[in-house]
């Protein structure tokens, strides 16, 4: 599985963290006070651009969490651990790292090989379904599919 978009859609997130309070969304164990403080930390930021003596003007940033920060890595595992679940509930094991999700593992025996095919393919739908719904893109030509067996 491709890596995912380094750009978290800071309007889903931020959707994500205000709805933490709802019984329907998963708040993996966030209380109100550190949902507050990431809400925070996620609004109202700006940035300039400067070349030289040359500064742009102040734009506000309404699109990601701030690349190299380290709150960053967390907002983002916290965001795509629903998708971890999704690619579970296919009985397959995900691997992921602090900004992306690589692999997706599973294993049969030699005569499920039809079922493991079906449930990588079903499962790479679904989180090709979830990535459109979250703001993340999903790259297909660096998708790849390695099939290991023994005899």
């Amino acid at each position: 599985m491709p890596a995912l978009a380094s750009l978290v859609s800071w309007k889903s997130l931020r959707g994500w963290i205000s709805a933490c309070n709802s019984p329907e969304v998963p708040n993996h164990g966030l209380d109100g006070t550190v949902i507050t403080w990431f809400s925070s930390y996620l609004s109202g930021r700006i940035q300039h651009v400067q070349l030289t003596s040359t500064t742009s003007t102040l734009s506000a940033i309404v699109c990601c969490v701030p690349q190299g920060s380290v709150l960053g890595p967390i907002l983002f595992v916290l965001y795509v651990a629903d998708l971890l679940s999704l690619v579970r509930r296919h009985q397959l094991s995900p691997h992921a790292f602090a900004d992306d999700v690589t692999q997706i593992y599973g294993l049969c025996r030699p005569g499920s090989t039809d079922d493991l095919s079906r449930r990588v393919s079903i499962c790479i739908d679904d989180v090709s379904s979830w990535m459109r719904a979250n703001w993340l893109q999903l790259n297909p030509s660096k998708m790849e599919v390695l099939w290991c067996s023994s005899v």
